[in-house]
């Protein structure tokens, strides 16, 4: 069964990271038994230090997923945060057809269920149905060029518990440990490339609603199905429901061995599913090697779930894929 976590306790232990060092800034408390971490003992009212910041990076690099409870992070406190992981996404190349940005900063993506005028975002409006593709499992922007490093989520208002909104994450490097020996082999010899599309995973999500979009009219991110994480040097199934296809495959094959891979990865025991307790709850994770979605419920038409997300592009050598280096991103409706 998932993985559901909700307590807020934490104690201090030595946890060892992949170079050995021990966390001395920080307590880790892991929250799966191969990925996701709680940590606390950080003081989000200052500027962090180097020591602490570095400990932090290394937990992301060891856990893939970590959250902080109550960090008291206001809008401009949640870009300078994210601006120590790296070079900043912004929103603007996505905004089209006269949607207007509900946030006072470029660097924050609304993720939210509400719209520009403070109202709860109807389900079956265009962008709800939109919306419906960040609840299959998925990486942020494998789509474009150059695809996500990390994300940074800080939860500004939240629905009454119980009524759903959970965020969930599944741990694609152990998913690759997972395989059997053969698979790996087969995945390792052919070096195959994953060309995913945001169309794609819309359409998978509200078939209806996007019923006459083809995905093949529109550019594709073409990625490595198989990839070394480079913070921590371990292989890693690139994997995301953006994948439309697997190149230098049959259509019938690609889609087989795609929904082999991505239910694999996507199994209970590759899985967490993280509840959100209160404003100022902060989840970091990597796009390199987690995949998340978010968990719906019936506060969808009641109750506001004010997100707010920042990408940091991701700076490894595999960023760009197999892509054109060019700034030209996936627009959102």
């Amino acid at each position: 069964m998932t993985v559901t976590i909700t307590t807020t306790t934490s104690t201090k232990a030595a946890i060892t990271t992949n170079n050995g060092a021990l966390f001395s800034h920080i307590s880790v408390r892991p929250l799966h038994a191969t990925f996701a971490a709680e940590i606390s003992g950080v003081d989000f009212s200052s500027p962090l230090s180097d020591g602490v910041f570095k400990e932090i990076h290394q937990a992301v690099t060891k856990y893939g997923v970590v959250i902080f409870r109550s960090t008291g992070l206001k809008d401009e406190d949640h870009i300078a945060l994210s601006k120590k992981f790296g070079e900043l996404d912004d929103v603007m190349p996505y905004i089209t057809a006269g949607r207007k940005h509900r946030l006072k900063y470029p660097e924050l993506f609304d993720v939210s269920n509400v719209e520009a005028d403070g109202s709860i975002l109807d389900p079956e409006s265009s962008r709800g149905q939109a919306n419906k593709g960040n609840d299959l499992f998925h990486v942020d922007s494998s789509f474009n060029p150059r695809r996500a490093g990390y994300s940074l989520l800080l939860a500004h208002e939240l629905p009454p518990s119980g009524l759903g909104g959970h965020t969930a994450f599944a741990d694609t490097r152990t998913a690759f440990d997972d395989l059997s020996s053969d698979l790996r082999e087969q995945l390792l010899a052919n070096d195959y490339v994953a060309c995913h599309s945001m169309h794609h995973s819309r359409k998978l999500a509200a078939p209806e609603a996007f019923a006459g979009v083809n995905p093949l009219d529109y550019p594709m991110g073409r990625h490595k199905l198989v990839q070394r994480h480079e913070p921590s040097g371990r292989m890693n199934l690139y994997i995301a429901a953006h994948v439309h296809h697997i190149e230098g495959l049959v259509p019938e094959e690609s889609q087989t061995l795609f929904d082999q891979l991505f239910q694999h990865s996507t199994r209970d025991e590759n899985t967490v599913e993280i509840e959100w307790q209160a404003p100022g709850d902060l989840i970091i994770w990597d796009n390199t090697c987690t995949m998340h979605r978010a968990v719906g419920g019936p506060f969808l038409r009641k109750y506001k779930r004010d997100m707010r997300r920042t990408t940091v592009h991701d700076s490894s050598s595999t960023a760009w894929g197999l892509n054109e280096h060019t700034d030209v991103r996936q627009g959102l409706p």
